[in-house]
């Protein structure tokens, strides 16, 4: 979506703009030039002398250091890595080692190089650096101001060097940090819970972003465990066989590059993968969002449910096929903002007052397109429901008779694979209205059959949406009369009418369970089993029917 493109600032935007047209929209922005006049910005230059001056400065810190068997690619997950003790100056000297062997270099990331791990030598006594087997370090998120009491700031010595940008007054930062590699490396794909301003100082990053509505596409790890931040599916090399929803994980990712002296706004909750090219430094800043710190604890419970009937009505509107668009658009009328739509169902509103519904009730009165769907409707409903244990039943008739009735379902909850409710769905509003007027007159024991026996629970969802296409589309009177010819088929309406609801809570209670799946794809967890549950508890009696 054009609303979600990353914005470009060529200049340091003032405190209100950032907040109220960067801040808020929660979208990424590249800032150029935003560090540029930053002491480090030229006393840290890698290729002017920056790895001697940050040596003499603060080569004395003992920093912690990232240690992986993967590299270049380190993951998040600490079962990928270790951290380590490692003198500063010692790290310096890699990054020399590296810049005088001619393993760096300036190519863009066009142009595919070969990750080498830089072998580690045995000056560390008994550090875990004393493999021999070929590793790599990153220098990442060591602290330069950390507003936690509890943890160690590392590089204290490097804060005068570096500046806090003017749009960031009034924000409560939780810590700044130094990111530093030596060799090429790659971040794994996660989403931070704070928002973050990466700001580039020396060497080259290309950054790639995905929002969070492309989460299920990105295989998060469950939310209990230790990184439940990071994604499961290695994006370099995925499994297309575990991983099936990540073949469409390009499609919603954007690529930006950060040169020297820009920085990037990251909100929270984007998932970023952060390509570093050799002897890269970087400084980050991250602060707590409005939204989070807004968030009345007392108000948790509210705001789960609706996350979550937000996110169900999404994947129901997905399994009946309704477009993002289309979804927005019925948000938009039913808060009355999109007068261009109120105004055409006004019209056809008005236009179908004059109409006389009885005409409708007699079969030789249907229209050509109305008849052709009555009787294929009635076709569908006998070829899904027939008399249990009565082989011979003329299977071009649907028997009026009170009989018990079997039914199969291939699926309960795809629309796809359900013939009547892909039919229903098909039907424009003032068909469906003459369709089941029609056989309500003529074929009373047959609607009987597809509500209490055909109906699926996505087909009570595509009912109930088809009920409410026509009250729009007709008068209030018109209304009353539809539903107590409806209504009037059964011995006790209010029994069917709970029948067309418990199905369609059932429809949308799985619907939340696919959805609990797509954000936590690596196991169901205490959620996942929670909503099976009540999907179990709230099915309807039938012994035909099963939640699988």
């Amino acid at each position: 979506m054009e609303s979600l493109q990353i914005r470009r600032w060529n200049e340091i935007p003032p405190v209100k703009e950032f907040s109220c047209r960067i801040e808020k929209s929660n979208v990424p922005a590249v800032i150029s030039g935003c560090v540029r006049l930053w002491k480090a910005f030229s006393k840290w230059d890698v290729s002017n002398g920056g790895l001697d001056y940050l040596q003499e400065i603060a080569g004395s810190s003992v920093v912690e250091v990232m240690l992986s068997k993967s590299a270049p690619v380190f993951y998040g997950d600490i079962r990928s890595h270790e951290r380590v003790q490692l003198p500063f100056s010692t790290f310096i000297e890699y990054c020399k080692n590296l810049l005088q062997s001619r393993h760096y270099d300036n190519n863009s990331f066009s142009q595919s190089k070969e990750h080498k791990p830089v072998g580690l030598g045995s000056q560390h006594g008994d550090s875990p650096l004393e493999d021999e087997a070929p590793q790599q370090i990153y220098l990442a998120q060591v602290p330069i101001l950390n507003m936690g009491k509890d943890e160690k700031v590392q590089l204290e010595c490097l804060r005068e060097d570096i500046e806090t940008p003017a749009f960031l007054e009034g924000k409560t930062l939780a810590s700044v940090n130094l990111w530093m590699n030596n060799d090429r490396t790659r971040s794994s794909t996660h989403y931070d819970p704070h928002h973050n301003l990466l700001c580039l100082i020396s060497g080259c990053k290309q950054v790639t972003m995905w929002p969070p509505s492309a989460t299920p596409f990105l295989y998060p790890f469950p939310l209990y465990g230790e990184a439940s931040n990071h994604c499961a599916v290695p994006l370099e090399n995925p499994d297309f066989r575990i991983y099936p929803r990540a073949k469409n994980f390009d499609e919603y990712s954007q690529k930006v590059i950060l040169h020297a002296g820009d920085a990037l706004f990251i909100p929270e909750g984007w998932f970023h993968q952060v390509d570093s090219e050799s002897l890269t430094i970087a400084v980050n800043f991250w602060w707590g969002s409005d939204m989070i710190s807004g968030m009345l604890e007392h108000m948790d419970s509210y705001y789960l449910r609706r996350i979550l009937k937000r996110l169900t009505d999404k994947e129901m509107d997905r399994m009946l096929c309704i477009s993002t668009d289309t979804a927005d658009r019925k948000v938009i009328s039913s808060y009355g903002q999109s007068t261009h739509e109120n105004s055409d169902m006004n019209h056809q509103t008005a236009s179908s007052k004059g109409r006389n519904p009885e005409k409708s009730f007699m079969m030789n009165e249907l229209e050509p397109l109305a008849l052709q769907s009555l009787h294929e409707l009635v076709s569908l409903v006998h070829d899904c429901v027939k008399p249990e244990g009565n082989s011979s039943a003329d299977p071009s008739v649907i028997r009026e008779e009170n009989e018990v009735m079997k039914i199969v379902y291939t699926n309960l909850f795809d629309l796809k694979e359900d013939p009547i409710a892909n039919f229903i769905w098909t039907l424009e509003p003032h068909t469906f209205q003459s369709v089941f007027l029609t056989m309500a007159h003529n074929f009373p024991r047959t609607l009987e059959a597809f509500l209490l026996h055909a109906l699926s629970p996505v087909g009570s969802e595509v009912l109930t949406k088809k009920f409410e296409q026509l009250d729009q589309m007709i008068a209030t009177n018109e209304q009353v009369q539809f539903y107590q010819k409806f209504y009037n088929v059964f011995d006790d309406q209010f029994s069917a009418m709970d029948t067309i609801l418990s199905r369609k809570e059932l429809f949308a209670c799985q619907m939340q369970l696919a959805e609990t799946r797509s954000q936590n794809p690596s196991g169901l967890g205490f959620e996942s089993h929670r909503l099976r549950d009540i999907c179990l508890v709230n099915s309807y009696v039938n012994p035909f029917v099963s939640v699988v």
